[in-house]
């Protein structure tokens, strides 16, 4: 048991959960801290449904997988696991962070505490060869599928991002890098349901999860399409409270062609003189074990900075999941004339 008096980030975020009243009044609150206090009038609530309308409309979700496929899927997952505990992938394949562990195949990139200098836009892919392909099984069993299915077109992926979270780990709000990766984001979930949540705000000491404008539900072999608003003009999370028992993510995407790399114009880069040490993956001492997942221990957040997201009320596109490939090819000129002003954290 943790000094605070919880072993599970959940049954601490109980008793903080951001509350309504009962519909009838004028006004909710939403506690943000001990001393401050947000009141949302009739009129915001109207504005987050309308936020929450716009999210909705640019979400395409797919069952797909039956309960066999995703058995034999997440078989594949734990050896994934496995490989990561014995030490048989290259150095940036493996992140590791308390209740969440992330494998990078094909390509992956620097965020967070790697960044020398932080903020959005600053994420680099690392050089080619960093991280280990993509894996035959995930090509075989999963694109395959989605390919066939029209949910993506053939030879679309060039990137997957294996997520393993354990109960009560979470991931905080961002966007995924607009000049990293091109839209739709292609997610398919495993193990267990779970939810999605767009536009939350994380506080941290004591940490605290703000109410979601939207809560979409993931269940287990579903398949998640994120593009337009959904994608680029709200942050999406996964809120400790939301992984009750263990779950796994296979996030599709297909890098940008112009993505900026670490040899090309990162200042990470520019000598190898100049070059940081690689940061190493941590190693656990532990005998290989995909159960290890559902252990519970003591959640330490992202080690990166906070950054709260804002909701943009003033601009909407509210591109529907029919139009998401013209949305990605259009993306430098979207971007000049939007003018968004949204936050983004990265992940």
């Amino acid at each position: 048991m943790a000094a605070s008096g919880y072993s599970d980030l959940r049954e601490k975020l109980k008793s903080m959960t951001p509350h309504r009243d009962d519909g009838k009044g004028r006004k909710r609150k939403n506690r943000e801290s001990d001393d401050d206090e947000c009141e949302y009038s009739d009129d915001s609530a109207e504005l987050r449904e309308q936020e929450a309308r716009r999210v909705r409309s640019s979400i395409l979700q797919k069952s797909i997988f039956t309960p066999e496929e995703c058995a034999l899927i997440e078989e594949k997952i734990d050896e994934v696991v496995a490989n990561g505990e014995a030490g048989l992938y290259r150095e940036h394949t493996v992140d590791r962070a308390p209740l969440r562990n992330k494998y990078f195949f094909g390509e992956g990139y620097t965020y967070g505490a790697q960044l020398e200098k932080r903020g959005p836009g600053q994420e680099r892919l690392y050089r080619k060869g960093e991280v280990d392909e993509i894996p035959s099984w995930v090509h075989e069993l999963v694109i395959k599928r989605l390919v066939s299915n029209g949910v993506i077109p053939e030879g679309f992926v060039n990137s997957a991002v294996i997520n393993d979270y354990q109960p009560g780990g979470c991931i905080v709000s961002h966007v995924d890098p607009l000049h990293i990766f091109a839209r739709p984001i292609v997610s398919v979930s495993f193990f267990s349901d779970s939810a999605l949540c767009f536009g939350c705000r994380f506080q941290f000491k004591p940490i605290r999860v703000s109410e979601p404008v939207f809560v979409l539900p993931v269940r287990r072999g579903s398949v998640t399409v994120l593009s337009g608003y959904a994608a680029d003009d709200i942050t999406h999370c996964i809120r400790p409270q939301d992984i009750k028992e263990r779950r796994a993510v296979i996030i599709l995407r297909k890098t940008r062609p112009d993505a900026p790399r670490l040899d090309s114009d990162s200042p990470l880069s520019s000598s190898p003189a100049e070059r940081p040490a690689p940061l190493k993956a941590k190693r656990s001492h532990r005998k290989a074990d995909p159960d290890a997942a559902h252990r519970p221990r003591v959640l330490e957040m992202d080690k990166e900075e906070n950054r709260h997201p804002s909701l943009s009320r003033h601009r909407r596109h509210s591109g529907s999941s029919e139009n998401y490939w013209r949305r990605g090819q259009d993306y430098d000129k979207h971007r000049e004339s939007s003018g968004r002003k949204v936050k983004m954290r990265r992940h």
